[in-house]
């Protein structure tokens, strides 16, 4: 088989052009025994993702897929499924933030919505089996490095791309390259047909993840909620969409000792890209300039502008998740201003006596 390079052996842009493969047998899932309170946890947004192994992930992911009831919707074989997460996890690069552990963080958020909102009851189980693979895959490959330093630096992935959501395509791609592997093609079993509609249905949900796009989904949706129609395809695709990128930045909504790790993540992934930027000439944005941002200032208005109306917006679907998903948001925010202020303190402090 194929032997995948560390990634430092990439550059920011470069894409992996081996064919993907099995590097290693799937671990013996069989020796992980889920408790009952791990089961019923699993189904909350709270859930604590720092606690599990990377083969106790796979055990998580391979059981929201046996819970939903997937493994029956496509005639999944288990071995292939195994085949597939271990796939998937091999081919996620050991980022700071963007790491196989956040895609299982963001798949574990969507499982808990599901749960929260009761989709199973306004949605297809092919839907919902989108949901999961589409998080399960929505940032493959990640270089650690956004889309704003692939456009400026004109790496190979800008121009394969022609600067259009270069990263989110990216991973679409070592997505359907895996799936493309007969022993991890865990939609083999499904007609033509509808392997089309899986295959396009998933290009659309991690696309949506450019936050490029975020304000065009949002509003869309907002549009669509005064009269939202779940016999509407358009309506369906744009609720999909939301709830993707709500996964997809749903940190904050977790308890702080979860949330706040993930900040750090961030952050030193940002540092990291911003530091090349200087080294190559490039504009750096100021949000990832270690000079000028702090981890108060980057969270308050991310969680203000960001995160509390996408979330509200639906909570005005699903008013359950007002309490679960909302409600976080507006502590977290209060903590990141009670921070802030803190900061201040200690930097007017700090002039003061530099002047004495």
């Amino acid at each position: 088989p194929a032997v995948t390079l560390p990634a430092t052996f990439f550059s920011p842009g470069t894409v992996r052009e081996h064919v993907i493969t099995l590097q290693r047998e799937p671990p013996p899932f069989t020796k992980y025994n889920l408790t009952k309170e791990t089961v019923e946890n699993l189904k909350l947004p709270s859930f604590d993702v720092w606690q599990w192994e990377p083969n106790e992930m796979l055990t998580l992911l391979e059981h929201m897929y046996r819970d939903l009831g997937l493994m029956e919707e496509f005639c999944i074989n288990p071995p292939t499924l195994r085949n597939f997460l271990v796939s998937v996890q091999e081919n996620y690069r050991n980022n700071p933030f963007h790491n196989f552990r956040h895609c299982f963080c963001v798949t574990q958020m969507m499982y808990g919505i599901i749960h929260l909102c009761r989709l199973q009851e306004k949605l297809s189980r092919k839907a919902i089996g989108v949901l999961i693979t589409a998080c399960v895959c929505h940032d493959l490959d990640h270089p650690g490095y956004n889309n704003w330093y692939q456009i400026n630096a004109r790496t190979e992935l800008a121009v394969r791309y022609n600067d259009a959501s270069p990263l989110e395509n990216h991973h679409c791609a070592v997505g359907f390259r895996v799936l493309a592997n007969p022993e991890c093609n865990i939609f083999s079993s499904v007609p033509e047909q509808v392997y089309k509609e899986i295959r396009a249905d998933i290009i659309i949900l991690i696309l949506a993840t450019d936050m490029a796009r975020h304000s065009d989904i949002v509003d869309d949706f907002k549009k669509k909620l005064e009269v939202f129609d779940y016999k509407n395809n358009d309506h369906l695709n744009v609720l999909k969409m939301i709830l993707i990128k709500a996964c997809d930045i749903s940190n904050e909504v977790r308890p702080s000792k979860v949330a706040e790790p993930w900040v750090d993540c961030l952050l030193e992934e940002y540092f990291n890209q911003a530091e090349t930027e200087k080294q190559e000439g490039l504009p750096v944005a100021p949000f990832m300039d270690r000079d000028k941002v702090t981890k108060a200032s980057a969270q308050i208005g991310f969680i203000k502008f960001v995160l509390i109306p996408l979330f509200e917006s639906i909570s005005q679907l699903f008013p359950q998740a007002e309490e679960v998903l909302v409600v976080p948001l507006r502590h977290a925010r209060e903590h990141y201003e009670q921070l802030k202020e803190a900061e201040e303190d200690m930097r007017r402090l700090a002039q003061s006596k530099s002047l004495a």
